[in-house]
């Protein structure tokens, strides 16, 4: 039987594992806190991020790292992405020599402005073919429920990436394939960026001629940047592009979308993080995703605009106003 090791007990991390196991997949939860482990491990529920729904009693859960790792075919990290480095050396002497990792992060490291798949071979010292990332419009308030949906699957090793396809496949959840790693990543980072943008939009009143704009302008971004850096261009007009983009945007239940709206409702962002109990991953984010693009001399304007709202205090109308001012361009395709 293929075995799982999930790190992190969050509401991904959890509804994840709740997939495989769900598959058949023999499925451990590595947590650290205690209240939340055992409520996990022997009431099957996870009351501080999903309440109210049962997991598989075949879903275990565990403070032990090195237990949760015996055996393990999948590691599968489900921790915010600007703690990945720190955990993961601290994990590294139990990873088992075979396993693939799994990040279903959706970040960029500050500071390095690397991917989390470049974070995982660099601190485990593990070659790309065996890291995979999970990425797609994959909102757990509907997963939860049993609603349909789909993700993508990446990896360099075809093998690896089946079986992790196998693992999480479900008659209501459908894993697709794609081996483009760097664009299934960058769109599942970057997008969250967006959705600040669209969120602050929402709160500000603006309609939704502007939310298209800044949905439609910030899938430019975002294939602009993959060009960049030799993604295929073909995935950001899939799940982990355009799919993950509008789910974000849109949803009353994204994280990032929601942070946004209450910016651009009027809220401080010492406020807006108090009142936040999840982690938006864009938040931090933004700030690499842009030094990123600027290593590369890609233009980014409305990310550029989010940085100066959410860290430099910029008010709301003024970025509005930033960039319906700028210069008109043809609209080309990644331009």
């Amino acid at each position: 039987m293929t075995k799982a090791a999930v790190f992190g007990t969050g509401s991904w991390g959890t509804t994840f594992a709740m997939l495989l196991a769900g598959a058949g997949t023999q499925t451990t939860l590595w947590g650290r806190r205690a209240e939340i482990v055992e409520a996990i491990d022997r009431r099957h529920e996870n009351p501080d991020y999903l309440p109210g729904i049962t997991l598989p009693e075949t879903l275990r859960a565990t403070t032990d790292p090195a237990e949760a790792l015996d055996g393990a075919d999948f590691v599968v990290l489900a921790v915010p992405s600007q703690t990945l480095r720190g955990n993961l050396a601290g994990w590294k002497p139990d990873l088992p020599d075979d396993a693939v990792l799994v990040s279903l992060m959706k970040g960029i490291e500050l500071g390095t402005t690397k991917r989390m798949s470049e974070v995982i071979c660099e601190v485990a010292e593990v070659p790309q073919e065996r890291v995979a990332v999970v990425s797609g419009p994959n909102l757990v308030g509907e997963i939860i429920l049993g609603q349909p949906a789909a993700t993508v699957v990446a990896c360099p090793d075809e093998g690896a990436m089946e079986r992790l396809q196998e693992a999480c496949h479900l008659p209501w959840f459908r894993a697709y394939t794609n081996p483009d790693v760097v664009g299934v990543e960058l769109g599942g980072a970057v997008k969250n960026v967006i959705a600040l943008a669209v969120g602050v939009a929402a709160g500000m009143g603006l309609g939704d001629n502007v939310r298209a704009t800044l949905m439609t302008r910030g899938l430019a971004e975002i294939s602009r940047l993959g060009a960049a850096l030799g993604a295929d261009p073909h995935t950001f007009a899939g799940l982990a592009g355009m799919g993950d983009l509008v789910a974000t945007c849109t949803s009353p239940l994204s994280r990032n979308r929601t942070f946004g709206e209450n910016l651009g409702r009027g809220m401080t962002l010492a406020e807006v993080i108090a009142a936040t109990k999840q982690t938006a991953e864009g938040v931090k984010s933004c700030e690499s995703v842009l030094e990123l693009a600027r290593k590369h001399d890609v233009e980014m304007p409305i990310t550029e605009v989010v940085v100066a709202v959410v860290h430099d205090g910029m008010p709301p109308g003024e970025a509005a106003m930033l960039l319906m001012s700028r210069t008109p361009k043809p609209e080309r395709y990644g331009v």
